[in-house]
């Protein structure tokens, strides 16, 4: 596990939760923007006293910046993936694999008109995302981490932060599926 570029995730993720700038951050950590700038780009190597800093501005305890928390998002391009041959003649290709109880949410969206936008405010903690392009092209994903994906692409992302999707040519039209957990998946904030 990669530490430096789980604190990036971490210290991007907790800032926008929170509608801070970089700057803000800044001032309230007494931190640089640009020591700032290199931990949120994983190329960082915070000590603890930085970790505490970024902690108490962020209004989260230190070991929550080293917590994996839900999911990166993760993407799957037609191009590089396989098909699994079987003996039958038919052929799999597996998309993603999410394990736990929760409910599931399987639709197909269309979008038509370049540029027509879906937005959507988050849904409980721990939903997750998983949304494969059966034709046209679509940027989605969380606000910040938006990809641009094409026929037969894949992709999974945290779907308890807001995100949207934007069509990028005539019409698109995508299979998606939501799983939400029962239960939540993180315990209530550490003191």
């Amino acid at each position: 596990m990669d530490y430096n570029e789980l604190v990036a995730r971490n210290v991007r993720r907790f800032r926008r939760e929170r509608g801070l700038s970089l700057g803000e951050l800044s001032r309230r950590s007494g931190l640089s923007k640009q020591t700032l700038s290199k931990v949120e780009q994983g190329i960082g190597n915070p000590t603890v006293d930085t970790l505490s800093a970024l902690g108490d501005a962020l209004d989260v305890s230190p070991r929550r910046l080293l917590t994996v928390w839900g999911s990166a998002v993760y993407v799957q391009r037609e191009a590089t993936e396989t098909w699994q041959r079987q003996d039958d003649g038919s052929a799999e290709r597996v998309l993603d694999q999410v394990y736990g109880s929760g409910y599931v949410h399987t639709s197909l969206l269309t979008l038509e008109g370049e540029g027509r936008v879906r937005s959507f405010p988050g849904h409980s903690l721990g939903t997750l995302i998983h949304l494969y392009v059966i034709a046209g092209a679509l940027r989605t994903g969380p606000l910040e981490e938006q990809v641009d994906l094409a026929t037969g692409d894949f992709v999974r992302f945290p779907g308890d932060i807001p995100y949207r999707h934007t069509c990028l040519a005539g019409r698109m039209l995508a299979h998606v599926v939501m799983t939400i957990p029962q239960a939540g998946q993180f315990g209530p904030p550490a003191g």
